[in-house]
């Protein structure tokens, strides 16, 4: 679509090239047009002038014979002449129309179109005023008619330019919302991908579950809000027997235990509560809002419960939990100690008999 579009904005900017020369080179026709209509209606207003002045000179011919009709009966002592010698006047306004219609044939032969000339034998001081007239009312016809024409030539040409320009106008706002649409629905994209490698640089790939990296950005985000009164806990669980799983049964089968379990932990803590896959077989819970010990031991007994519900279910005999809980202020002053203080604690149970939980001991 976008080559399609430009191929019909090169061609609509060649015609709209070519239809602007045209209509320069029309300007210039009508101005030269101009000027050839100026030396006509001079040759014209000078051939006004030759016609009145025959005129006046036929009135004064008439008043004439009249009066020697009257004296026609004296002694022929006078005799009026039929074909008096032209006035003075006269002869000057025929001289003004032979150089109007010089000046008339000159910008003829000069322009730059063809154009039929004046005949050679009106351009004298001799020439017959009739014939004169006559050339001169058919020059005045052509190149008014040539003015008409040019000016709905160039009339045509400029209608056909805006229509080209509004064509093109269209073009490149269909173009211009086709990049923009194009544009938006890459940086959706985009987006898109940046949160989905966001989100893979923040959850286990296999689980789901936020991993280590998440689980200190909750906590630091947590203590930032200051929405928890002041008390977090970090519960850390550790799969006993897990890896005789992966032994004895294969890995499939203690990847689709982690899966499991890992959806079960989600399902029985509550809403606020972050639970993470810190690697392998170890997860931790971050709390973020309690208020006795008696809380935190009871999600405790649940996350156990989840994972000897999974091993019930998958008929594997072999998996259970041992968890280390840390709270902040309460046994840990540094909040950023309560997951080491939990795994700490994780590995005190394991020692004792597994399967189990426990509380850290106050750090100070």
């Amino acid at each position: 679509m976008a080559g399609a579009s430009l191929v019909c904005l090169l061609i609509g900017l060649l015609f709209l090239a070519v239809q602007v020369r045209s209509i320069f080179s029309a300007q210039l026709q009508q101005e030269y047009i101009g000027l050839v209509l100026e030396a006509v209606d001079r040759a014209e207003s000078a051939r006004d002038a030759v016609a009145v002045l025959a005129n006046a000179a036929k009135t004064a011919n008439a008043a004439s014979a009249a009066n020697t009709a009257n004296t026609a009966n004296t002694a022929n002592t006078a005799t009026a002449d039929p074909n008096p010698a032209p006035s003075d006047a006269y002869r000057l306004a025929r001289l003004e129309l032979t150089d109007r219609l010089a000046t008339l044939d000159a910008l003829v032969n000069a322009s730059p179109s063809p154009a039929p000339p004046l005949p050679r034998s009106v351009l004298s001081r001799d020439a017959n005023f009739t014939a004169a007239s006559q050339s001169l009312d058919a020059a005045a016809s052509y190149w008014r008619a040539q003015r008409e024409a040019v000016g709905a030539g160039m009339r045509e040409r400029i209608s056909g330019v805006a229509d080209t320009l509004i064509v093109l106008s269209a073009i490149v706002f269909g173009v211009l919302v086709t990049a923009l649409g194009l544009y938006a629905k890459r940086t959706r994209q985009l987006a898109g991908m940046s949160h989905e490698f966001e989100h893979a640089a923040l959850h286990d790939a296999m689980t789901g579950l936020p991993n280590r990296r998440r689980l200190f950005a909750a906590l630091e985000a947590t203590v930032a809000a200051g929405d928890n009164a002041g008390k977090l806990a970090v519960l850390y669980i550790d799969l006993d027997g897990f890896k005789r799983v992966n032994d004895t049964q294969g890995h499939r089968i203690g990847d689709e235990f982690l899966i499991a379990v890992s959806r079960r932990f989600r399902e029985s803590v509550r809403t606020g509560d972050v639970v993470a896959r810190i690697g392998g077989d170890e997860f931790a819970v971050l709390v973020t809002r309690f208020d006795t010990d008696a809380e935190l031991s009871a999600i405790a007994e649940r996350l156990i419960a989840c994972v000897a519900q999974t091993d019930e279910q998958m008929g594997l005999g072999l998996v259970r939990a041992s968890i280390g809980i840390a709270s902040f202020p309460d046994r840990v002053d540094d909040y950023w100690r309560l997951v080491a203080a939990a795994d700490e604690t994780m590995y005190e149970v394991k020692r004792n008999g597994k399967n189990g939980f426990a509380f850290a001991q106050r750090m100070r």
